[in-house]
């Protein structure tokens, strides 16, 4: 995975570009991270980190023309980006890994 892992609010970022799929512009991104996470966040918080993501090949977008209205920026998660995910997942995973007991004993 190498030393340039995903920050939070990138990985909250890229799940939502999966949820949303050909929906995913920054209105919807902003709207499915505060209905998943019950934290609210900002449309220029998001727009920075969808930036930087295609910065770094993870994620990609396009122009949608819109009848009527200004047209919207689409975006995606690349194939990179859906490793990143994967390998971040497994890293998680594997934190986890004997946990249920420790946490069961605290709660």
């Amino acid at each position: 995975m190498g030393r340039e892992g995903l920050g939070e609010l990138e990985h909250q970022v890229m799940l939502a570009l999966l949820q949303l799929g050909a929906d995913a512009y920054t209105a919807p991104i902003v709207a499915e991270l505060e209905e998943r996470t019950g934290r609210t966040t900002t449309l220029s918080s998001v727009y920075i980190v969808l930036r930087r993501l295609e910065e770094k090949g993870w994620a990609a977008s396009r122009m949608q023309p819109v009848e009527g209205a200004r047209d919207r920026r689409i975006f995606k998660v690349t194939d990179e980006g859906l490793e990143r995910l994967r390998a971040e997942r497994r890293a998680f995973e594997r934190l986890w890994e004997g946990l249920d007991t420790v946490l069961e004993a605290r709660g």
